[in-house]
């Protein structure tokens, strides 16, 4: 998302490294990095100029802090200036006092609104409230259609006069329809436009009149660009706009729209979109946003991920099984597919403090290798779920898990190593033993050696049997002598 930004911020720091203070000369090769930082991510002009004069001032006037070096202190300085520009604070969606609260969607075409408008109904959903979505859209084909299956994916109901009525009618009666059956909420997608024009902004003016919104929403392709101030400044002067909501920050976007929307319009930024499925949807957090961009990581919404998909009873229920080394391949499947709805492991490990610099590369091997697994263990019975001391004992288990998985025996085997040693593992971490053996002890298939390594299982069982290093032989298909061992190819 702000990987570029990020380097380029990092790059600009280190030119003050090893300096004793910051000064004018110094600050000013510093900022001339920054300013190509903030260009290059398609950052509007208007706004780059006062961003830079706010970090010079601030720079040259700070006080020398005993401890905190020159670049530590400009980074510190930088994320302020950037938290300011953003907007400062997250700001919530404004509500009514009394009866349901209006709001209007408005964009270009292929932005994403009426994914937004669902994605906001679900949202609003999971905060207790009754949305109704209304769909206003009248010119793209399907746009109706598109709204009433999201509707119906989400549990939230979607209500449409047709493409034969006037938008701003259809908007009107929304709000009468939730009026009368107590719907707290109204979402109201309205049409796009390939670019502004005259009547687009006379449409959309005739919409705002008719449904007399508390928001609305400018929704912003976050891949757009310098464009993005553009388009906020002509719907901001013709329609009024209270918010935007920024969309495909998962894709190539360089940043320079989130970085713009707020100073150009005056008009915070409410939520962002990082992805394409309906729970992809935060709300936006300048000082998080601005933790992202510098590579610090974004814990507190990390946290919010997970308390979101996980139940503390849940994970006290696994915490029990871990410290009895009960963990089987049912709860892994189960903790894996956690995961997988909380986002991709590259965006996750991206808001862990420290993590930003982990290689792209490497986040994908390590996905590929996660499916790998879950496809072994969704080769597996349940029985041998629940009990995979069970394919310790049986090599003709193994290799049919290989065969259903479309993976080696040896792939499969590797696998089952691993997982011992993480249950043997989090056994002894649960009771207050730390990381025994360092890093060798990893996830199932995830290991330095890949998913691919040497046949048979070391380590796990070398205590119960006291062999030297060979693993459990229990485990192996041992051929008998003369006999011609049996490759995967031969299965």
């Amino acid at each position: 998302m702000f990987e570029e930004l990020s380097q380029r911020f990092e790059a600009a720091a280190k030119s003050l490294r090893g300096q004793d203070k910051i000064s004018e000369t110094n600050i000013e090769t510093a900022l001339k990095d920054v300013r190509r930082a903030l260009l290059a991510a398609d950052v509007s002009l208007s706004v780059v100029k006062p961003f830079l004069a706010t970090v010079r001032e601030q720079a040259l006037g700070a006080e020398v802090v005993r401890g905190v070096s020159p670049d530590q202190q400009f980074i510190k300085l930088v994320h302020e200036a950037l938290v300011e520009v953003m907007g400062g604070a997250n700001v919530p969606l404004n509500r009514s006092p009394s009866g349901p609260s209006v709001i209007l969607l408005a964009g270009l075409q292929g932005a994403g609104k009426t994914t937004a408008a669902a994605k906001l109904g679900l949202h609003l959903k999971e905060k207790n409230l009754r949305p109704l979505l209304v769909a206003a859209d009248v010119y793209r084909p399907a746009a109706i259609d598109q709204l009433r299956t999201l509707g119906s994916q989400i549990g939230v109901s979607v209500f449409s006069l047709g493409p034969n009525e006037r938008p701003e009618t259809i908007a009107a009666a929304g709000v009468d329809k939730a009026r009368e059956e107590g719907f707290d909420t109204v979402l109201v997608d309205t049409a796009g436009r390939l670019q502004i024009d005259e009547e687009m902004m006379a449409e959309m003016v005739r919409i705002r009149a008719a449904a007399n919104p508390h928001e609305v929403l400018l929704v912003v392709d976050a891949m757009i660009g310098q464009e993005a101030a553009v388009l906020t400044r002509a719907f901001h002067e013709q329609v009024g706009i209270t918010g935007a909501v920024l969309t495909k920050l998962d894709g190539d976007s360089r940043g320079g729209a989130a970085l713009s929307i707020r100073q150009v319009s005056g008009a915070p930024i409410k939520f962002i979109g990082i992805g394409e499925k309906v729970e992809a949807l935060q709300p936006f957090h300048p000082e998080r946003m601005a933790s992202r961009i510098l590579g610090m990581g974004d814990v507190l919404t990390l946290v919010e991920k997970a308390a979101r998909e996980v139940k503390v009873a849940d994970m006290e229920k696994m915490q029990k099984k871990l410290m009895e080394a009960r963990f089987d391949f049912a709860d892994f499947l189960q903790q894996m597919r956690l995961i997988k709805r909380m986002g991709s492991l590259g965006s996750l490990m991206k808001m862990i403090p420290g993590m930003a610099k982990i290689d792209d590369g490497m986040l994908r091997q390590g996905e590929a290798q996660v499916k790998r697994v879950e496809a072994m263990i969704s080769s597996m019975t349940e029985v041998e779920r629940k009990e995979p001391d069970l394919l310790a004992a049986s090599p003709g288990r193994r290799r049919r898990i290989a065969v259903g998985s479309g993976h080696t025996a040896a792939q499969v085997d590797k696998m089952l190593a691993d997982f011992q040693r993480m249950r043997s593992l989090m056994q002894k971490m649960s009771r207050g033993g730390g990381f025994p053996g360092g890093p060798s002890g990893g996830l199932p298939g995830l290991s330095p050696s890949g998913p691919g390594g040497g046949p048979g299982l070391p380590q796990p069982s070398r205590a119960r049997t006291g062999s030297r290093g060979r693993g459990d032989m229990a485990m192996r298909s041992r051929p008998k002598a003369g006999r011609k061992r049996k490759g995967f190819a031969d299965l």
